[in-house]
């Protein structure tokens, strides 16, 4: 076969071929075990025959439509099988994806929808009711997942059962999605992902045991490139995905007893939420294998209690969605290593830059920069963000840049100090608010803290800090500034302390910094 072709999806093994599509080993699975169970939702189960057939339909509707392969759609929704499905179905067209937040404003949904050029919008009733503000903008064709009067309803746009699509011979470069920043830095930029870094991603799935028995739990919602790193290794190998509409400590817990669960991905938060779970004992977690982490710092003392409690690996993934290198930490393997995020993943090249974009020596604390084979082709139509966000080393290799500040260990592990943007120079020294964050979460009282840096007349800027009280407590601000400051150096002290109920996140749980920075009104002495 010639170099870069699309594989035969009838081999034996076709995820170890050069090139294929998702939704071709999809159909292989289908040939291979119709009854097998690809997805779960609530009561409801789609088995892999039914999921490829469905695909189809999508497809063909697609083609009927017009929508060319390179084309787009969006997809702004609540999880869903039917929601899963339009994705699948739109890449066996050639069709990109541009799954979108639901929790963005209207009017960024608006303008992502228009910079992703997408020719039509799948969404439900929740989100219908959210875009009134800006319906004057969204013109596109609109199809209701949930069969609501959001739009035509997907069983009437539909092809007929039994359609049969015209074949796609989808290309390595072709986008496969388009996938929006969280915009917790600003306006979302698209990052678009080809179908060969996903088919890198399928490849990769091997090493952590992925087959036919695999059973995953996703309680991040599909938008999410977070969920998708697991939700397409899963598909890819036949083996089947139970998803969560919505994500609630006890429900996922019953669901991975239940479904005995091999695989999952959570947010840091989720994991937190379920280890302080009154009842997280009395299930049966035995079946799991592996049990995976990215998307937001996770901290050495939880990573610690889910690997002693927790039956299976834990694995810490960090990287970007544009996929400039990846640091993996085996939590388990490594339990002197939980404050790190691992070491660069096999074939993955990380290195630390300073301001002037001169690589450093071991040792040093600088900006983490990466490359790897997946990486993104770039930010969608924004080609000056493409080449801010890019780094070339002295042999002109393309790295990414993550905005990341760290410092490897003597045995090549990356401690991440903190995002490059949420440093504050105070007196024209360095203060990594994760530092204070460490101390605060010391307290007996404090479930969690946030540290940012506010506007200061006397130091330019001077950190304050964002207390949420452990349950049944009620501690005082001006005791925990007090006690916080007689533990850090003179130059770290925290100029203000605000005691609130909770830290604002986005929906896979990073918390939103801007927000508590641009909502500060107090004065801050320091």
């Amino acid at each position: 076969m010639a170099p870069g072709l699309p594989a035969p999806m009838d081999t034996a093994n076709p995820t170890e071929a050069q090139f294929g599509t998702i939704a071709g080993l999809i159909a292989h699975h289908a040939r291979r075990d119709a009854g097998h169970a690809a997805l779960r939702l609530g009561g409801r189960t789609l088995a892999y025959g039914e999921l490829d057939r469905l695909m189809d339909r999508v497809a063909s509707a697609l083609q009927r439509e017009g929508v060319a392969p390179r084309e787009a759609i969006a997809i702004c929704a609540g999880t869903s099988i039917e929601y899963a499905a339009v994705f699948l179905g739109a890449l066996r067209a050639g069709v990109a994806v541009a799954p979108l937040a639901p929790s963005c404003t209207p009017q960024e949904l608006a303008a992502m929808a228009a910079d992703a050029g997408a020719r039509m919008l799948f969404l439900d009733a929740g989100v219908s009711a959210a875009l009134q503000p800006v319906a004057d903008r969204l013109t596109l064709p609109r199809v209701a997942l949930d069969d609501s009067a959001a739009g035509l309803a997907l069983s009437a746009w539909l092809a007929p059962a039994g359609a049969s699509p015209a074949a796609v011979d989808v290309r390595p470069d072709w986008p496969f999605n388009i996938i929006y920043s969280s915009g917790t830095t600003g306006v979302p930029k698209g990052i678009v992902q080809s179908h060969a870094m996903r088919w890198g991603h399928v490849q990769r799935a091997v090493v952590y045991g992925y087959g036919a028995d695999t059973v995953t739990l996703l309680a991040t919602p599909l938008y999410s490139n977070t969920t998708l790193v697991c939700f397409f290794p899963t598909i890819s190998r036949g083996g089947t995905v139970v998803l969560m509409a919505k994500f609630d400590a006890r429900d996922y817990l019953a669901l991975a007893e239940q479904w005995r669960v091999t695989h999952t991905m959570l947010v840091p938060v989720q994991y937190q939420r379920i280890m302080a779970h009154p009842e997280f004992a009395r299930f049966d977690l035995a079946s799991f294998r592996f049990k995976f982490c990215t998307s937001a710092p996770f901290r050495a003392a939880l990573k610690g209690d889910v690997v002693a409690r927790w039956p299976g690996g834990l694995v810490e993934f960090y990287g970007l969605t544009e996929g400039g290198g990846t640091c993996i930490l085996p939590a388990h393997d490594f339990p002197g290593k939980l404050e790190t995020v691992g070491r660069p993943a096999e074939g993955h090249d990380i290195r630390l830059i300073d301001e002037q974009g001169r690589e450093l020596p071991p040792g040093s604390v600088g900006e983490v920069v990466g490359r790897s084979p997946i990486m993104m082709t770039g930010y969608h139509n924004q080609p000056g963000k493409t080449r801010d966000a890019e780094w070339y080393s002295a042999d002109g290799v393309r790295f990414i840049r993550t905005g990341d500040l760290g410092r490897f260990d003597a045995d090549g592990f990356l401690t991440l100090l903190d995002r490059k943007k949420d440093m504050i120079i105070s007196g024209g020294f360095n203060v990594y608010p994760s530092d204070l964050e460490v101390v605060l979460r010391q307290h007996p009282d404090v479930a969690d803290a946030a540290v940012v840096g506010v506007p200061s007349e006397k130091w330019g800027e001077t950190p304050v800090a964002f207390v949420v009280p452990r349950a049944g407590t009620q501690p005082q601000a001006s005791a925990l500034l007090a006690w916080t400051n007689g533990r850090v150096n003179k130059i770290q002290r925290l100029a203000d302390l605000r005691v609130i109920d909770q830290l604002p996140r986005s929906a896979i749980g990073k918390v939103l910094k801007r927000e508590l920075r641009d909502g500060y009104s107090g004065t801050a002495t320091g």
